[in-house]
């Protein structure tokens, strides 16, 4: 477990078989908010409906918020994991555009020929920069008080304690802006683990 957690916090390497075996052994030694982190971490790498089970059960609590899948978030796990592969190919025919516009360079004269190029230019740069998964962080302080605002004195939205997991929109102070049950909130940061 050492050589793990040295692994997942220096190096920040681990697989899929790595985080159930981290997971386990916390479960073990009574560590279930560890547990439960491990489980989020890999369940941010394979979705999958029993690791939310299993985190229900070390964490006590039959209605857990965030680990929800509709397919705009299957979809853009599955282009996030392609975005290598993604941004190579569109490179690819930018190159290759930008090579048949010097080859029949007094032949395209009109601004139509570009377009395809002008096109491609803006895909490789969005997919380059903008094609990512959103920032995730599950709740591990018991119990953790969301607010609807950055500030001790705002409005008190829910009570929540470990286990859940929330989309985390930017950082403020001592405070991460959250998205919770599709409500901007706030939680200190103390409360929050990211994945």
């Amino acid at each position: 477990m050492i050589i793990y957690e040295g692994l997942l916090q220096n190096d920040e390497t681990y697989s899929p078989a790595m985080l159930l075996k981290m997971a386990f052994i916390s479960e073990g030694i009574g560590d279930f908010s560890s547990g439960s982190f491990y489980l989020a971490k890999y369940y941010d790498l394979n979705p999958n409906p029993r690791v939310i089970t299993k985190i229900k059960t070390l964490t006590e609590q039959s209605n857990l918020i965030g680990y929800e899948l509709n397919d705009r978030d299957r979809f853009l796990k599955f282009l996030t994991d392609l975005q290598m592969e993604i941004t190579s190919v569109l490179s690819f025919l930018l190159i290759l555009s930008l090579i048949l516009l010097f080859v029949f360079s007094k032949t395209a004269d009109k601004p139509k020929y570009y377009l395809p190029s002008f096109f491609l230019l803006i895909l490789v740069f969005f997919a380059n920069n903008f094609l990512s998964e959103p920032n995730t962080g599950i709740v591990t302080g018991s119990p953790t008080l969301v607010m609807d605002k950055p500030t001790a004195a705002g409005k008190l939205l829910k009570v929540a304690y470990p286990g859940h997991r929330v989309v985390i929109k930017s950082s403020k102070d001592i405070w991460y802006e959250v998205t919770w049950e599709n409500q901007k909130g706030f939680i200190k940061k103390e409360n929050i683990t990211q994945l």
